[in-house]
């Protein structure tokens, strides 16, 4: 009998014949996903979608950019159909209420800035809907993901995608060693317009959906009135505080504010008296407190960071107490900067090279091998605290005194 070794794969890095493999596709009734399972049912996979329903899509308002909802759902039957695969529909909205929604609500109540996309990944998608995987007797589960992962020896890699746009490995860092043996992203290669021509060469309806912007359970963009019902000690009201002690106002609760933001503060005369512009540098969340200043107190010089997951070659531990130079972004819409991985006392911290501005806890540090378009996912964490660039340099000063 052949072994993986010798034997010839397929484009799924899988041994034998596409029709030998079972593929699960996990539908979310965009265009992505559906190009996938159209694809991998054109090359001969045996593919079956699956679509996770995560909350009551008939409770809430659908409207074009927020996904999810029950058009959604309808969008990815309309899609199995027209492909002529098998499509389960399932109910996770009792996990999804739990793991992702009051999990989101409670960050901010506390004063973070939370990714319930990454959660969402790491909680639910990338566990819950293994089991359904393996249940079903796939061989591998295959995503609409924009990233890329390949072959790295007995292990999977994981890469930024081909569309630099497009790119989603900020969300997906948690994804494990064992998840990335059965993952599959088809599209890591292409680009969004490489996929739309596809969706309308296979005749699939939903070629032109537009993207999904909101967050899936907040489709009307008012984040703030699931956070007051769910954790409603986020709507209690304090002062806005200025960095150097003065109250200039007062608010309705730190879940309407996150760090670095700038407009609707509410300070009127106050802030205009300031003399420039003002941002939110800190939220305390226990002393119902938001403190303001200018851009140059944004600056942050290093992180503490919590559930780190190390996907890169070796052990976290050799990387970080070896203080490995890597690159990080500490938002999806930001490149990858040069950064310091290091460890002290048994916590994991990262220093940027440059000052980062509109660091906040909650947050996904990601870690990549180096800022390049392609380069390789490291891993990262969640950012547990900050450490203001002004307060290294006086900890620099004393360290040399």
């Amino acid at each position: 009998m052949k072994d993986a070794a010798t034997t010839s794969l397929n484009s799924l890095d899988l041994p034998g014949a596409p029709g030998h493999c079972r593929v699960v596709v996990a539908m979310s009734g965009g265009v992505d996903s559906s190009v996938v399972a159209a694809l991998l049912k054109e090359q001969g996979y045996d593919v079956i979608g699956v679509t996770m329903q995560l909350y009551d899509h008939g409770e809430v308002e659908h409207r074009p950019g927020s996904c999810c909802a029950g058009q959604d759902i309808y969008d990815a039957r309309q899609a199995a159909a027209l492909i002529g695969i098998p499509h389960y529909v399932l109910d996770y909205e009792a996990r999804f209420r739990d793991k992702v929604i009051d999990a989101f609500a409670q960050s901010y109540a506390e004063g973070e800035t939370p990714i319930p996309c990454v959660t969402c990944n790491q909680e639910l998608k990338f566990t819950d809907l293994f089991d359904v995987a393996r249940d079903l007797g796939a061989d591998v589960l295959a995503t609409g993901h924009y990233i890329a992962s390949r072959a790295d020896g007995a292990e999977r890699a994981l890469y930024r995608a081909k569309d630099a746009d497009r790119d989603q490995s900020y969300f997906l860092f948690a994804t494990t060693r064992e998840q990335l043996r059965l993952l599959r992203f088809p599209l890591g290669e292409m680009t969004k317009p490489e996929v739309r021509e596809h969706a309308r060469r296979l005749g699939l309806t939903v070629a032109d959906k537009p993207d999904s912007q909101d967050i899936c359970f907040v489709p009307t963009g008012r984040y703030s009135d699931i956070v007051e019902r769910l954790a409603p000690q986020a709507a209690t009201p304090g002062d806005i505080v200025h960095v150097d002690g003065r109250v200039l106002g007062h608010h309705a609760g730190v879940m309407h504010f996150t760090i670095g933001q700038r407009r609707g503060l509410g300070l009127g005369s106050a802030g205009a008296s300031a003399g420039e512009p003002l941002f939110v540098v800190k939220l305390d969340a226990s002393k119902a407190r938001v403190t303001v200043g200018p851009r140059s107190a944004l600056a942050t010089r290093r992180v503490v960071l919590r559930d780190v997951n190390w996907i890169g070659p070796g052990e976290l531990a050799d990387a970080a107490n070896a203080c490995r130079e890597i690159a990080v972004r500490v938002r999806s819409t930001r490149p990858p900067v040069p950064a310091v991985l290091e460890m002290r006392d048994g916590e994991v911290l990262v220093e940027f090279v440059d000052d980062e501005s509109g660091v906040a806890p909650g947050q996904a540090c990601v870690f990549y091998e180096n800022a390049e378009p392609r380069a390789r996912v490291l891993g990262g964490g969640f950012i547990r605290s900050t450490e203001a660039a002004a307060d290294a340099q006086d900890l620099r000063r004393a360290a040399s005194a």
